[in-house]
């Protein structure tokens, strides 16, 4: 197999900036595509919540293992800091009105000092981490044009084929040539490139807000919430070291819309998510909120990602659909694709991820 000179990426998400870096390694001239900038939608707005074997019994989990080992390989050697560090995670209980009764089921961190809870620990320093999403992104991306990687902004309208072979995309009405392209558009992937035989990717709202609290102690929770009008759900709570607590939690159905920029947050939503963070620590019950956000996370039909070539395309590649783990699962996705791209196979059994499955 001749590897490939020139490779397009389209999407500037955590994904994209991952198969970028692992294509430029291999010394492959790599062009990333974005429309709006970089993790300018998942990526910027996650948890950056890793976990190595949370995804243990499922077919996601040698993908998560190994990403989980690169993560920290990473860290060592992108030179940048972007917030990695290894949590400890636990389980909370908490209600909007009134308290649980029984007290905490293990240990409880000191700062975890009001209604909440601890039911019990779910990970370890050996076993859970975090990085600053957009950070994280950004350093890849960064690494990768370090290598000669460009980014260009612009719309992709279509995979430019000559005799069922790609050989680039059409982006603002001119074609950008390449002799293999990726498809790494979150959600928007299957949207904005019709007509290839992909299985639909569809997106899944949520709600985020960050709170400026000072040194809080690197503990992910997770909460088993129940708001005041019966609603349950189950926000996270992870705090960062620059100083601020990411909370998330709120699903909505409300469709896709056309672009990231067109994401609109909804203030009740978030508001909820404050309450439920202030229920559980003193310390988060007076602190200001700094962002209010949205976004929508690639899924599909049967909650696997799709990582591989697209069917009937040679030379076109897809690599969406991670739902809540795009983060954790990025780096793995990202070198597994470019071993694919240069050498014709991957190293990790993307067998599960095929996009021909469905």
């Amino acid at each position: 197999m001749t590897a490939p000179r020139q490779v397009v990426v389209c999407g500037a998400g955590v994904v994209g900036a991952s198969v970028a870096y692992f294509l430029a390694l291999r010394g492959v001239a790599v062009t990333v595509v974005e429309r709006s900038g970089v993790a300018c939608a998942a990526s910027g707005k996650s948890g950056g919540f890793l976990a190595l074997d949370w995804c243990d019994g499922s077919a996601l989990g040698p993908l998560a293992r190994a990403s989980f080992a690169l993560h920290a390989e990473l860290a060592q050697k992108l030179g940048a800091d972007y917030g990695y560090r290894r949590l400890d995670t636990f389980m909370l209980a908490a209600r909007e009105r009134g308290r649980l009764g029984g007290g905490h089921r293990v240990a409880a961190p000191s700062w975890l000092d009001d209604a909440g809870v601890v039911t019990g620990v779910l990970g370890s320093t050996d076993t859970t981490a975090q990085v600053h999403p957009a950070r994280f992104t950004t350093a890849l991306l960064d690494a990768a044009r370090a290598r000669g990687c460009t980014l260009r902004l612009g719309v992709v309208e279509d995979v430019v084929q000559r005799d069922g072979v790609a050989r680039g995309v059409r982006v603002d009405g001119a074609t950008l040539d390449a002799d293999a392209v990726v498809l790494a558009m979150g959600p928007w992937t299957t949207r904005a490139v019709r007509g290839l035989r992909l299985p639909t990717v569809r997106g899944l709202k949520g709600y985020s807000v960050t709170l400026d609290v000072a040194d809080v102690p690197a503990h992910a929770l997770f909460v088993d919430y129940r708001a005041a009008d019966g609603r349950a759900f189950e926000p996270e709570i992870i705090p960062r070291p620059d100083g601020e607590v990411y909370v998330c939690g709120m699903a909505d159905p409300a469709p896709l819309p056309d672009s990231p920029d067109a994401v609109k947050v909804d203030d009740a939503a978030c508001d909820t998510l404050c309450r439920a963070a202030r229920r559980v620590s003193t310390r988060l019950a007076s602190a200001r909120v700094t962002r209010r956000q949205a976004c929508y996370r690639p899924v599909t039909d049967d909650g696997l990602p799709l990582i591989g070539r697209v069917p009937g395309v040679a030379g076109a590649y897809v690599a969406t659909g991670h739902g809540p783990w795009g983060m954790l699962n990025a780096p793995a996705t990202g070198l597994a694709l470019a071993e694919l791209i240069t050498e014709g196979a991957a190293a990790l059994d993307l067998g599960p991820f095929d996009p021909a499955r469905l």
